[in-house]
């Protein structure tokens, strides 16, 4: 896959920039979620599943299991196999939604959490040092960028999926 840099629209240069260095995130992240998967016995999907507990549960919007399912794209005994698996090694837990009962919310557990700062509070460390340098106004409008980004893909997910 080649891209072709375009030339003489600053702004669109500007653009492509940035989704280059989204992309390098993004394999820079892969590389590392492998080790953490492969030191923790984890699969792939058992690591995306991780992930997105753990950036819904942040975000104050927890996942059921058939919610989960949906966003790794597995079957319902799939996804039952992997949260039971993800429940036994003591990564997640369930818990009933605080205001609807018969919901069953997935949530990071403590001993998840522990083994997950463990590993990358020195990714935490480096990420601090790189940025130290950088004045807060750089970093609130690298906030706001990556929100945009994030915010595009999402639409583009939902056109994917129809929605």
């Amino acid at each position: 896959m080649s891209e072709q840099v375009p030339s003489g629209d600053p702004r669109a240069e500007l653009e492509f920039q940035m989704s280059a260095d989204v992309r390098a995130l993004s394999a820079e992240s892969d590389q590392i979620s492998r080790v953490f998967a492969g030191l923790n016995d984890l699969s792939a999907n058992d690591f995306r599943a991780l992930l997105h507990v753990m950036v819904a549960d942040s975000a104050g919007e927890p996942l059921t299991s058939g919610a989960l399912g949906q966003r790794l794209q597995v079957s319902g005994g799939a996804v039952t196999h992997l949260v039971e698996r993800l429940i036994g090694s003591g990564h997640i837990r369930r818990e009933a939604h605080e205001k609807d009962r018969r919901k069953v919310m997935l949530h990071y557990d403590d001993h998840g959490m522990a083994v997950a700062r463990a590993f990358f509070a020195p990714l935490g460390k480096h990420t601090h040092d790189a940025l130290a340098e950088l004045p807060d106004e750089d970093l609130e409008a690298a906030h706001r960028v990556f929100s945009a980004m994030i915010g595009a893909m999402k639409t583009y997910q939902d056109e994917l999926n129809g929605t």
